[in-house]
This record gives structure tokens, C-alpha cells and sequence, in this order.
């Protein structure tokens, strides 16, 4: 395949064209249309010559949209200065075995123009082709020619219309966007340019921007390290960081700043996109408070619990308590318990989980459950669905009740022993049954205490709780109403939970104004006071306090209070509220015994009430959690879009600067001007497809180096016009991902060394091969890049040398991926750079 002595540039200045692939357009078809007409040939075509293809932007007289570039006329045409002209294709060694002259087709003439650029590259060809050997007189060579120079116009108008619009778009970028921008001088840090959003945004005026240097803005102890870091890093690099800013209010912001080099006038300056996080840095610190709490909170609940993923059963948290109940360690969770492994049988896993989707929350599953150790114990579950971490989760609440189980068993065994003693004699057994009948009531009080106090420790719903405890105290007491009475911050009482016979008044979710109270009457009860009042009118109690019992007809009632302890380091305590049996039939003498199983209660109940307030709260942590991700996720996506544009803004730029790279070449005479032009250009284009990759990738924030070092290889390989045959390529690259900083330099050190290696390993056309093998191992990653040729001459110091390439690889390495290089000079030239892969920040 035939090349031009400035292949690469031709190509980067054809694509700078953005023509290849684009739709038919009217004035060039009307110009290949001419053509025909007047060189009276039944083909003609405007085509372009890339690098593997030449491409017919407009055709007549033919279907085919393209050929390949080594089997048509196009790449001998762009090789000349003036027209060429085959006459007899048959008769032109060049062509004779040709499938397209030789076959079917049949092109036995060809003329061609080369479309040349006014700085002098040839991009395609103005052709006619005809299937009889034939000749152009000069009147229709010379219309020829002038028809080229009416394409040439027209890709000029098209490239311009492309410059143009494309600055309308920065500036509309810059000027619109809505997150503040600014350009500052390299040099001195002066801004030269904001745009409206940074004006609005930092309270400054456009004219007291350009009268500021952008440290101005910064913390005074915030400048000293901005200094180092604008020092630290490459001039020719883009970058980013988060920062602070202040604005003219002198608020401090979090900001997250994108910049990147650009030619301002006659300056060098920096390009900067700022985006505020202040409030997802705020979002953040709330979200790290907020798991701080849920986990202190989670740890003091005294009940076992766990919460799991619904997909797999994944134990996805344990509190210290369940950890403590199953012996489990740490580990365990790490390991990946699963929820199967805490179930004695699988079958009421099964039923509950079925259970569970049917109901959506289940309370009070009484089952057995499997320690760590392989011991078993019977349990009471609860259970109900949640989102914990944006995943669908269930909580589930375990309350070990191997005690009652044991007692219950025990009390069977005494009881069927009891019946199976015969008396024989006759004798008074009065005062033994009457203590048989005090023994059994005391049982059955004791058992229906149990009774009473699991169903208060076996549900965290509250109100659940305060409803089973009346229902069961009333049942117990034979009473006509046993209420709870919960009292708010101003001492003003609410029936939050009430059981009462048919009949008598309704008293559920009454609000009471109780000023004899609120005037200090209830004083005893924050001292831990109860009351047993058999006649309301003979207990001394004031006019106030029994007009109020009148209310709800009660004759005689138990009161005891129900007090919350304020916290494991202050012992006091807080009034909640009252526990109070009524009897409204009657007066009633009470039993002491029944006034302590009332006290009793209310410890087990306070326990409950802490416990089901610690759940309300830890819930609404893991609310505002989700909330807080939700917004965190927003914000992200928010960065991703803007981080590809701004990749996409700088590849864009990075180009122009090689095209304004590749035009000064143009101007220069001296070859090693043009070489060193050259190497830039290179060194640009392994940057700038970096970037192209970014915003092109789903990770934005990291590179697939496998893909882009394969293209940056192959496009060294054209830029030096060295043919496949001659040089081979090879790669063993690991899959890999590096971020943006060490991409870059990778990029770089493999942009010198294969260019190095391709300038003056392979002398007089000598073949060779060029080898890039990167492996990583943990963290560490190795890059070894090698070639067969002559080898690096042994007296030369390649860390001490005049050798820019050289020296730029040993710096990157170095300095910028903070690893080590060795050379070995065996059968050809072999560098080893080793580094720590760092992770993505």
C-alpha cells in the first residue's frame, strides 16, 4: 500500500474535514454530475482517501460506496501534484492484474485530480473512468482541474462552517453554562474571563473578577497548598480536585473544579469548570452521622435481631445482641452467614417466609432456633419488610423464651403427678385444699404474668403492646376497664390503649385536662407511687380528682405509674404514663398481690415502650439514610454528564492544537524542526485519546488499557508510514483499568519508547517486532515494553541524556506514577517499569 511522506498529517487533517461517512449533499453531486457531462465518460467521483479505504462522497455511474484503499486509482493520484492520467489500464503495470480492470468492471481508462488543501495536503481525488482505452484532449484536462478546485472550495466551506459552529458552541458553553466557569492566566493567576453563573454564584462583579487573582477567592490557609499543587502538576495537563472556595459574602463552599490548558489571546491560561458540592458534602457528613447513630442506637437495643436480604437471605446486619444469643463472631458475618443457618428446621423458614409474603409483617411465630455451637433453643420471631441500603431487606426480631418453655414443661409434670395421687384415708383436708386452691391461683397469676410479659416483649409495634397489656390485665384482674394513660410534655393525659367491658363508657384516645395534677397532685407517682383505691369517696381524694373518675363511672381502681429510665448514666427517672384498673360495678376490696403484679408489669412494659421508641427512631435514621443516597446518586450522575463534556471539550481542543501543530509544520523547512513538530503532535494524540475514551466509556473515571493502548500503538505505527509487514506489533495486556493521572502518563511513556523504537531500532527498512506486555498482580502493575532491533548504544546513559523522550519517560515514572524503571540491553532494547496501581478518587 502506497503512503504519502506525511501520511499521519494527511489523515488528522482529513478528519479535521468531518466529511468521511456523511450523507450525499446536492453541489458535490451536481459537480461529479458536470464532470461526467463534460469529459463525456460514463463514470465519475469525488473521492477520499483514509487509511484503509477510499470513499466515494459523491458517484456517478456506480453503486459501491467505497474500495479498498490498495485495489483503486486514488492512492497513486493524491501522490501527485497535477493530474493523472491512465490511458490504457491494461498497458500500465501498476494496474494490468487489477480485479477491477481485469474483471467485469472493466476500468480500462482513468484521470484524476488530487483535491489538495491550501496547506498542502491531498485529500481524495476528482476522477473519470471509462470502460474503452481513451485520452483527454487539454481543453477537457484543464476543465478538470478548474472542477477540482470547485470541490476543494466546498470542503473549505464545509470545514469552515464546522470551525465556526464549533466556536459558537463554546462560547455558548461557556457563556450558558450554568455552573460557573472562568479562564485565568497561567503566568500570574489573574482571571481574563468569567462567565454569568460564576458572577451570580460568588457575588463578585465581571469587572471585580478581572481586577482578582484566583488565590483571592481561596482560605489564606487553603493558598500554600493550591501553590504546591499548581506546581506539582503538568502545564500541559488537564485536572481535577475539590476545594474551597470563598465568596464575596464570605461564605466558605465546597466546590469540585475541572480544568484544563487553552490558548487565550496571547496567554497561556486555564480553562475551569466548577461544580458546588456543598450540600452533598453536607449530604455526606449527614450520612455518616446518620450511620454513626443508627449503629449506636442498633446496639442498644437489648433484643436480637437481624436484618437480611430478601433475594438470598444474605445476613446484611446483626446487632450485638443477636451476635451474643447465636455465638457468632464477626467473622461469620464476613464469611457470608446466610439466614438458612440460624433456623432449627427449614420447613419454618419455609412457612415463614411464605407467611410473610402473604401478610407483609408477621408477630409472635413461636419456633426453635440453631446456635453457632449446634445447641438448639425455642425463640418467638417477628418479622416485617424494609429497605436497608436500596436494597429490599427483611428485620427480624427473635425473643428467646427457652426459659418458659422449660417452666411450662416442669409445671405439666408436677401437675400430672398431682393427679395421679390416690387418697386412701379419710381425714380433714380443709385447710390443705384451701392452701391447694391459694397455691394453684398463685400459679395460674404466675403463669399469666409470664403470659403477659412475653406478649409485651414479643412486638415492637407499640401500640400492639399497649393493646395486649390491658386485654390480659383486665382478663387477670376480672376488672371493667384497664386503661394506659400516657402523659405529653405539659402533663396533659391521652388513653393511648384501653379494655373495657360492654357497657361502660369508652374512654379510648380521651385527652384529659387534669389541673389537679398539673397543679402537683401527681408528685408521688414520679416518685414510684401506686394506689389501690377500694371507694373513690373515702380515699382523701380531692374534689377535682373524683369529679374526674365520676366521668367514667369508676367506683375503685388501681394506679401505678409508669417510669422510663432517662439514660444508663443519669439513674433518674422520666414519668410515661399510668397503668390503671377500673371497677365501675362496685367498690372492691383489692389484694396487695394484685397491686405487684400491676408493678410488675409496668417495668416489663417501660422495657417495651424504650425498646419500640429505639426501633421508631432507628427506622427513621434509616429514612433519612435512603433520602441522603438518593440525593448523593443525583449528585453523581449530575458529575458523570459533567465530567463528559468536559473530557469531550478537551479531546476537541487537544486536536485543534495538533491541526495548529501540524499547519505550523507546514511553514518550517528545517526537518528536525518538523520531527520535534511532529513528536509533539504524537505526544498530544495519545493524551487527547485518552479522552475520547472517557467520555466515550461507561466508567468515567477510569480507562481500559488493553483498547487504548492497541490504538495508540497502531497510530504510531502510520504516523512513522512504516508498513505491517515490515514492523509487527504484539501485546499481552492483562484486562485493566487505570485512572485518569495514571493513564495519562502510561500513555506517554509508551508514546517515547515505541516512537524511539521505531526511529532508530530498525534501520535500512530492517524488520522487526515491538512488544507491550502489562500484567498486574494485587495492586502492583508491571509494563514491559520491548523491541528486536540494534539496540541502545552501550555508552549511552539513557537517565542522563539530551534525549527529551528519554527524559520525559524516566520523570513519568518516577514523579508521576511514583514506581521504578530498569533497562536491559539483550538482543535489543527491553524497558521494565514497575508501579502501584492507585484506586480511583
Amino acid at each position: 500500500m502506497l503512503f504519502s511522506h506525511n501520511e499521519n498529517q494527511r489523515l488528522e487533517v482529513l478528519n479535521q474535514y468531518q466529511i468521511l461517512d456523511t450523507p450525499p449533499e446536492e453541489v458535490f453531486d451536481e459537480l461529479a454530475q458536470l464532470t461526467a457531462n463534460f469529459c463525456e465518460a460514463p463514470i465519475a467521483l469525488i473521492s477520499l482517501v483514509d487509511g484503509k479505504r477510499e470513499w466515494f462522497k459523491s458517484k456517478i455511474g456506480v453503486t459501491i460506496s467505497e474500495v479498498p484503499r490498495c485495489s483503486f486509482f486514488g492512492s497513486y493520484t493524491i501522490l501527485q501534484s497535477q493530474i493523472l492520467i491512465i490511458p490504457d489500464t491494461l498497458q500500465d503495470e501498476r494496474f494490468a492484474t487489477n480485479p477491477l480492470v481485469t474483471s467485469n468492471q472493466y476500468f480500462r481508462f482513468y484521470a484524476g485530480v488530487p483535491l489538495i488543501t491550501s496547506s498542502g495536503f491531498a485529500l481524495g481525488s476528482l476522477c473519470i473512468i471509462d470502460f474503452t482505452p481513451r485520452n483527454l484532449s487539454i481543453k477537457e484536462q484543464v476543465a478538470l482541474q478548474q472542477l477540482a478546485q470547485q470541490v476543494i472550495r466546498h470542503l473549505e466551506l464545509h470545514r469552515a462552517k464546522l470551525i465556526d459552529d464549533s466556536q459558537k458552541n463554546f462560547n455558548l458553553f461557556f457563556s450558558k453554562n450554568p455552573n460557573p466557569m472562568w479562564v485565568y492566566n497561567q503566568n500570574n493567576l489573574q482571571f481574563l474571563d468569567v462567565n454569568e453563573a460564576a458572577v451570580i454564584h460568588y457575588g463578585y462583579s465581571r469587572k471585580e473578577f478581572l481586577q482578582m487573582r484566583i488565590t483571592d477567592i481561596r482560605p489564606p490557609e487553603d493558598i500554600p497548598i493550591f501553590m504546591d499543587s499548581l506546581g506539582q502538576k503538568p502545564s500541559n495537563l488537564d485536572f481535577a480536585g475539590q476545594w474551597q472556595h470563598r465568596r464575596k459574602d464570605g461564605q466558605i463552599i465546597d466546590v469540585e473544579i475541572f480544568t484544563n490548558p487553552i490558548e487565550y489571546g496571547s496567554y497561556n491560561a486555564q480553562l475551569v469548570n466548577i461544580r458546588d458540592i456543598t450540600e452533598q458534602k453536607q449530604i455526606e457528613k449527614t450520612l455518616q452521622e446518620s450511620e454513626a447513630r443508627f449503629r449506636v442506637i442498633s446496639e442498644t437495643i437489648s433484643v436480637p435481631f437481624i436484618i437480611s436480604r430478601v433475594s438470598d437471605g444474605l445476613i446484611l446486619y446483626a446487632n450485638p445482641e443477636l451476635l451474643q444469643t447465636f455465638q457468632f463472631s464477626l467473622e461469620d458475618l464476613v464469611n457470608h452467614k446466610n439466614l438458612l443457618d440460624l433456623y432449627h428446621n427449614l420447613a419454618d423458614l419455609e412457612a415463614l417466609l411464605k407467611l410473610l409474603d402473604h401478610q407483609g409483617f408477621i408477630h409472635n411465630y413461636e419456633l426453635q432456633l440453631k446456635r453457632a455451637d449446634g445447641t438448639y433453643f425455642w425463640a418467638i420471631a417477628s418479622l416485617q419488610y424494609l429497605n436497608f441500603n436500596n436494597e429490599s431487606a427483611i428485620l427480624t426480631v427473635f425473643y428467646d423464651i427457652d426459659d418458659r418453655k422449660n417452666a411450662e414443661t416442669q409445671l405439666q409434670e408436677q401437675n400430672e403427678l398431682l393427679h395421679s395421687q390416690i387418697i386412701g384415708i379419710g381425714q380433714d383436708i380443709t385447710e390443705r385444699k384451701q392452701t391447694e386452691l391459694a397455691l394453684k391461683a398463685q400459679a395460674e397469676r404466675e403463669q399469666l404474668m409470664r403470659t403477659v410479659a412475653q406478649g409485651i416483649r414479643q412486638s415492637l409495634n407499640l401500640q400492639d403492646i399497649l393493646n395486649a397489656t390491658v386485654q390480659e390485665v383486665r382478663d387477670l384482674l376480672g376488672v371493667d376497664r384497664v386503661i394506659v394513660y400516657q402523659f405529653d410534655s405539659e402533663m396533659i393525659g391521652t388513653i393511648r390503649a384501653e379494655s373495657v367491658e360492654p357497657g361502660w363508657t369508652v374512654s379510648l384516645n380521651a385527652q384529659i385536662h387534669d389541673k389537679c395534677f398539673q397543679a402537683g397532685a401527681g408528685v408521688e407517682y414520679y416518685q414510684g407511687r401506686k394506689r389501690a383505691i377500694a371507694n373513690i369517696y373515702e380515699a382523701g381524694l380531692t374534689d377535682c380528682h373524683i369529679r374526674l373518675l365520676e366521668q367514667f363511672e369508676v367506683q375503685a381502681n388501681l394506679v401505678v405509674p409508669i417510669l422510663l429510665e432517662v439514660n444508663s448514666q443519669n439513674p433518674g427517672s422520666h414519668l410515661w404514663g399510668l397503668l390503671i384498673a377500673h371497677q365501675c360495678s362496685d367498690f372492691r376490696e383489692w389484694e396487695e398481690n394484685q397491686l405487684d403484679l400491676l408493678d410488675h408489669l409496668t417495668v416489663q412494659l417501660a422495657i417495651a415502650i424504650q425498646q419500640a421508641s429505639i426501633l421508631e427512631q432507628a427506622q427513621a435514621e434509616l429514612v433519612q439514610r435512603q433520602k441522603a443516597q438518593v440525593k448523593l446518586k443525583a449528585a453523581l450522575a449530575e458529575k458523570e454528564v459533567l465530567l463528559k463534556e468536559v473530557h469531550h471539550r478537551v479531546k476537541n481542543n487537544l486536536q485543534i492544537v495538533s491541526s495548529l501543530l501540524q499547519l505550523q509544520s507546514q511553514t518550517l523547512k528545517d526537518p528536525e524542526a518538523i520531527k520535534v513538530l511532529r513528536e509533539s503532535q504524537n505526544r498530544i494524540e495519545s493524551i487527547s485519546l485518552i479522552h475520547k475514551n472517557l467520555y466515550t466509556s461507561a466508567n468515567i473515571g477510569q480507562i481500559d488499557v488493553a483498547a487504548y493502548i492497541q490504538n495508540l500503538a497502531t497510530s504510531l505505527l502510520i504516523s512513522y508510514q512504516l508498513c505491517p509487514e515490515k514492523i509487527s506489533l504484539e501485546t499481552d495486556i492483562n484486562p485493566l483499568r487505570l485512572n485518569v493521572d495514571q493513564a495519562i502518563a502510561c500513555g506517554l511513556v509508551i508514546n517515547e519508547l515505541i516512537s524511539n523504537a521505531l526511529k532508530h531500532a530498525f534501520p535500512n527498512q530492517q524488520e522487526g517486532i515491538i512488544s507491550i506486555i502489562l500484567h498486574n498482580s494485587g495492586n502492583r502493575i508491571e509494563l514491559i515494553i520491548q523491541d528486536n532491533g540494534i539496540g541502545l548504544p552501550d555508552n549511552l546513559d539513557w537517565r542522563n541524556t539530551d534525549s527529551l523522550g528519554l527524559s520525559l519517560v524516566h520523570d513519568l515514572v518516577t514523579e508521576q506514577l511514583e514506581g521504578n524503571i530498569t533497562l536491559e540491553r539483550n538482543h535489543g532494547t527491553i524497558f521494565k517499569i514497575e508501579f502501584t496501581q492507585l484506586t480511583l478518587h
